[in-house]
């Protein structure tokens, strides 16, 4: 069983900044994790994820702003948040699935279905 446990959500203002971590237990095999995000209702939706060699993918509206990145020897997933905005706004996410191009040059999916394992999230608030 895989389990995923978000940290370090908070309240900051525009323009600033936030890292988020997620400590993955239980993964074996190819896969990849996730970072998804959902504002109050709306859809959940695909932010950044990143394969076994470190391929990343991103959503257009964070390019440039957010990073995603992993220490595999600790089992933890990152995602650094830079110039936020109030749009960014959410309960954030990360996400286990299973993969078997890591390595390739497919970039792993955004799609929050194609992902198995959830972590319970944790709250990002930006202000104005």
């Amino acid at each position: 069983q895989v389990h995923l446990a978000e940290s370090g959500g908070g309240s900051v203002q525009s323009g600033g900044s936030l890292r988020l971590s997620c400590r993955l237990r239980g993964a074996y095999g190819g896969y990849c994790l996730g970072w998804f995000r959902q504002p109050p209702g709306q859809e959940r939706e695909g932010v950044a994820a990143i394969d076994s060699d470190n391929l990343p993918s991103y959503a257009d509206s964070v390019k440039g702003r957010f990073a995603i990145s992993q220490d595999n020897a600790e089992d933890m997933l990152y995602l650094q948040m830079d110039n936020l905005k109030p749009e960014d706004t959410a309960m954030y996410y990360c996400a286990h699935a299973v993969w078997e191009y890591g390595g390739g040059n497919i970039p792993p999916p955004l799609r929050p279905d194609e992902y198995n394992y959830w972590g319970q999230g944790t709250q990002v608030t930006v202000s104005s």
